[in-house]
């Protein structure tokens, strides 16, 4: 496998996945010129991790909204459509669709609200929460093979790196989204 160079902007060092780093400045991003390898990598990362779970969701007739939609459910019961809508950035028509599909087909219940009957709680069902624990764990093993490959402390500097990509005005309502989800899965003593 050859290696692969990364680059960081403030130091013009390279890393490749071992984290072994030179001092070539040939990988370095030029003022004013994208950073080709990096957006590219992303691009192709992204379509590998999700490419594990599309498999899986297509003997579904299930795409990628239906995934994130039993993603979010299953980290967050009892989140309102509005929630989800804020979270996954698409139409109130897109996600009825797809809610819909999930609802007919057992993966996710709606109930109302105890307080506001017009709001709609959602959760999975015992069959939704299988089929989000085994996206995860297809997603997660990939993760893992990755962590490993790049040598130690690498999953806290991955998780900086993601979190520094996200747009800073979000960034705080995201973390305390990943934290409250943490949280409530905890098993209680």
């Amino acid at each position: 496998m050859a290696d692969i160079n990364v680059t960081a902007k403030t130091t013009g060092k390279t890393a490749d996945l071992t984290g072994r780093s030179s001092s070539s400045g040939s990988q370095s991003i030029a003022a004013g010129e994208p950073a080709w390898d990096i957006i590219e990598l992303l691009f192709f990362a992204y379509r590998d991790f999700v490419g594990d779970a599309d498999e899986v969701l297509a003997k579904f007739s299930f795409g990628r909204a239906h995934h994130r939609v039993l993603h979010f459910v299953n980290r967050n019961p009892g989140m309102k459509v509005a929630e989800l809508l804020d979270i996954l950035k698409i139409t109130k028509q897109s996600l009825g669709r797809v809610l819909k599909q999930l609802v007919d087909q057992g993966y996710v219940l709606q109930k109302e609200g105890a307080n506001d009957r017009r709001q709609r709680l959602l959760y999975v069902t015992s069959k939704g929460e299988a089929l989000a624990m085994k996206l995860a764990g297809l997603q997660t093993e990939r993760i893992a093979r990755a962590l490993k490959d790049t040598g130690p402390g690498t999953h806290d500097t991955a998780r900086r790196f993601l979190t520094a990509m996200l747009d800073a005005e979000g960034r705080d309502r995201v973390l305390r989204l990943i934290a409250r989800a943490d949280h409530a899965r905890r098993p209680r003593a």
